[in-house]
């Protein structure tokens, strides 16, 4: 056989190329190019109709709360004002009285609103409820932007039912995420460092910024005031807790009245967890009473000493029917009710219970 000529190998490889990578490339430009026909869709469906309309319908009542601190310069005498934090709130009624988480403006020496229109507001404190977090601020905006956002109710809640946030995640003013409430029931810790009972879980987004906005419910209405998150990361993961409209609506008009909150109490000094275990005592031991107050009225015995013997009082171990066991038990079974309501408080004396009727009073 005839062998190529080297000349020809390479001529042949050479056409191949060619051939492959040799053809002119197409231009990628089209002078007579034009945007796309547009699909049209048909009406939304009924959720999000409903969601569009609940924004609308409420975004006007959120605001961002802004508080600063006041710093003295490390080389100066003059004092200067840095941001402090940054929170969500609501209008709660055409006086210009404004809902908002306490631990949002606890530390803030003043505090800034952002309404809708993006007019900014000197803030001063009305009342507040650290054991709540709760706070109401009062602006001095005109009527028009004052929209009182509307108030729904928590005691019939469902898990599972749909729910609304609006607030201002990482400084994003009026923003809306939704969810559904994972649970009910759930209890956190106050900045007080009691415990808030009751509390609305949801997965809602909930984010750094939202503290003090609302939680609203299918109608468009208040169940709630977001509180707190639960995440490793301080961001959201999921779990977020509202404070329920039926305390905010009981607290609020308080604060507004008095400035805070009017307890009913016993008006009696208790022991705390650990003296109560030291002692082995079930139940909450009365340590003192208030002379002439709701307990000593009520004959209620303190604990006292004779010839160097601590003889033990009475031991509190219900409220109402309603076992207990701590100072804080006690104190929340008794917010169920007002100053002046009678009581029924079961104590053991003697080693047998009692049931001793007390007439609450105010405490501090």
């Amino acid at each position: 056989m005839k062998k190529l000529s080297p000349f020809l190998v390479l001529f042949l490889l050479l056409f191949g190329l060619w051939l492959i990578f040799g053809q002119p490339v197409r231009s990628p430009l089209n002078p007579e190019a034009i945007p796309r026909s547009v699909t049209a869709r048909g009406d939304l469906a009924a959720d999000e109709q409903n969601t569009i309309e609940i924004f609308k319908k409420n975004s006007s009542s959120v605001v961002y709360v802004t508080s600063t601190a006041l710093r003295r310069g490390l080389f100066s005498l003059n004092a200067v004002e840095i941001p402090q934090g940054t929170g969500s709130g609501f209008v709660w009624d055409n006086e210009g009285r404004i809902v908002t988480n306490y631990h949002v403006i606890s530390d803030a020496n003043s505090v800034q609103i952002t309404m809708a229109d993006n007019s900014t507001w000197k803030a001063v404190l009305v009342g507040a409820s650290p054991d709540k977090d709760i706070a109401v601020l009062q602006i001095n905006a005109p009527k028009k932007l004052l929209q009182p956002i509307t108030v729904g109710e928590s005691a019939n809640l469902l898990v599972g039912q749909k729910v609304y946030a609006i607030g201002n995640p990482f400084g994003l003013d009026r923003t809306i995420t939704s969810g559904i409430i994972s649970a009910l029931g759930r209890q956190i810790k106050s900045v007080s460092g009691r415990m808030i009972h009751g509390m609305i879980q949801t997965d809602a987004a909930i984010n750094p910024g939202n503290s003090g906005g609302p939680l609203l419910d299918s109608a468009g209405r208040l169940i709630g005031v977001n509180t707190a998150i639960y995440s490793p990361s301080g961001a959201y993961a999921g779990i977020g807790f509202a404070v329920p409209v039926s305390e905010v609506n009981r607290v609020v008009p308080e604060l507004i009245k008095f400035g805070r909150i009017i307890r009913p109490g016993l008006g009696a000094t208790l022991a705390d967890e650990n003296l109560n275990a030291n002692l082995g005592v079930d139940g909450v031991l009365i340590l003192g009473l208030e002379k002439n107050g709701p307990a000593d009225k009520a004959g209620l015995r303190a604990t006292t000493q004779y010839m160097g013997e601590i003889i033990l009082g009475d031991i509190i171990v219900a409220i109402a029917g309603s076992k207990v066991d701590s100072y804080d038990a006690i104190r929340t079974e008794l917010e169920r009710f007002k100053v002046g309501d009678e009581v029924t408080v079961t104590v053991v004396r003697d080693g047998s219970p009692v049931d001793v009727p007390v007439r609450l009073g105010a405490v501090e």
